[in-house]
C-alpha cells in the first residue's frame, strides 16, 4: 500500500511540476514583449 502511494504522489508531483514549468515559460515569452512607454515622463 506504501508504494502505491509513493508512486501516486510521484506522478502528481511531477504532473504538477510540469504545469508549472509550462507556466513558467509562458510567462517569460509574455514578459519579454511588453514594450516601455516611448514617453519617459508618463
Amino acid at each position: 500500500m506504501a508504494d502505491n502511494f509513493l508512486e501516486y504522489s510521484r506522478q502528481e508531483y511531477e504532473k504538477r511540476k510540469e504545469e508549472w514549468l509550462a507556466k513558467k515559460r509562458h510567462m517569460s515569452k509574455t514578459k519579454r514583449q511588453i514594450m516601455p512607454p516611448e514617453d519617459e515622463a508618463l
